[in-house]
């Protein structure tokens, strides 16, 4: 798969978290956070910044879940930095 494809997923499965709940959320997150912590090679510096922030995003939104805080507005971080990272690997 190319990093676009796995970008891709990686925003999938970040919506399908969103709506589950917390603990199964967690679950899903550990299971995608190396899709966004994986090298994919040479890359341009804008692409490696926003694979970056989007696995920033989705470890605030795992520690929130983690500590049973409302997850909402890291929620929306984490899908709108995958969804830039997917943007930019077209």
């Amino acid at each position: 798969m190319t990093e676009h494809d796995e970008a891709r997923r990686l925003v999938l499965a970040l919506t399908t978290a969103q709506t589950a709940e917390p603990q199964a959320a967690l679950a899903i997150l550990n299971e995608m956070v190396e899709l966004a912590r994986r090298s994919w090679g040479e890359q341009s510096l804008e692409i490696e910044e926003a694979r970056s922030s989007a696995f920033v995003a989705i470890c605030e939104v795992g520690k929130a879940l983690h500590r049973g805080q409302p997850a909402l507005p890291p929620w929306a971080a984490a899908i709108a930095a995958t969804e830039r990272w997917v943007a930019l690997t077209r």
